[in-house]
């Protein structure tokens, strides 16, 4: 295994159990796209390549299913996992977040989000915060105007603010954390950069490196991109590095993606058979 991955490998077990995470991006990098459905043991292959052991596997599949993630299919004794309609309607925000260009045609006004106490609050926290939206206070969030408002806040009382003056900044720096967000970056490049230098030398990973490599890759950028409410240039603090990391997951991922998708079409399978291809879908992905 190459050098740059053996050391990113190494790193994740270093940190709590994320295999339910994992499991996450697994499905929204590269399972949804090619028709959503996969066989538990195409899972399991790819977790063999971070020693992870079956059981930990089954453990965290059954626990995301029973919290709505998944749904299950038995076909004989097989196994088969798709998104539940609760994990689709996140992925789509999440993907458009992680994906996409930044959006460009800011009015210089916000969103400002009014949730009242109860159930509502509870359940709209999560879409919330998937969607890009701060918390300044408890239920009270606030995105740049044009942040689509999830279903689960549909009933919130809904008001546009100016982030020009001193107390829209200040509103601006107590919704979001951007030092530890700026730090997450940071990191992310510390730990990836090694890989891009490797494949830019001309390092070749096999097809099951590669669906590795990228899975990390995501897996690792999610965690910091799902934080970042994507703020105008305008706002954001001097030397702001989340332009930079999303540059450098660019790099890798296309450099991983053709062995990648290669490895998926040899041992993706579904309750029909091979997995449907995607190329097409992905090759939009970090698109500038």
């Amino acid at each position: 295994m190459a050098h740059p991955l053996s050391r990113i490998i190494e790193q994740l077990k270093r940190e709590p159990s994320r295999t339910g995470s994992i499991v996450i991006t697994v499905f929204g990098d590269a399972i949804v796209p090619r028709g959503g459905s996969v066989w538990l043991g195409t899972l399991l292959k790819f977790f063999e390549s971070l020693d992870i052991d079956s059981g930990v596997v089954r453990t965290a599949m059954s626990r995301l299913a029973a919290d709505g993630w998944l749904t299950r299919e038995k076909v004989g004794r097989n196994s088969f996992y798709r998104l539940a309609d609760k994990g689709r309607q996140i992925f789509e925000a999440a993907t458009r977040h992680i994906y996409d260009p930044p959006p460009s045609d800011w009015t210089g006004r916000f969103e400002l989000l009014l949730i009242g106490n109860g159930e509502d609050r509870d359940a709209s926290r999560e879409a919330l915060r998937n969607a890009g939206f701060g918390s300044p206070l408890p239920g009270v969030w606030v995105a740049p105007s044009g942040v689509p408002v999830p279903a689960e806040a549909a009933g919130a009382i809904r008001l546009e603010v100016s982030a020009e003056d001193d107390s829209g900044r200040r509103l601006l720096s107590a919704s979001w954390p951007l030092d530890r967000t700026a730090d997450a970056y940071l990191k992310f490049m510390k730990t990836f950069e090694p890989l891009r230098t490797a494949i830019a030398r001309g390092t070749e990973l096999s097809e099951a490196d590669a669906f590795t490599a990228r899975i990390l890759l995501i897996h690792h950028y999610r965690r910091v991109v799902l934080r970042d409410p994507l703020l105008p240039e305008s706002l954001l603090p001097a030397n702001w590095p989340g332009k930079a990391a999303r540059a450098l997951c660019g790099d890798i991922y296309r450099a991983l993606l053709a062995p990648s998708e290669q490895w998926l079409d040899g041992h993706g399978t579904n309750e029909k058979g091979p997995l449907l291809p995607a190329r097409k879908l992905l090759e939009r992905r970090f698109a500038a």
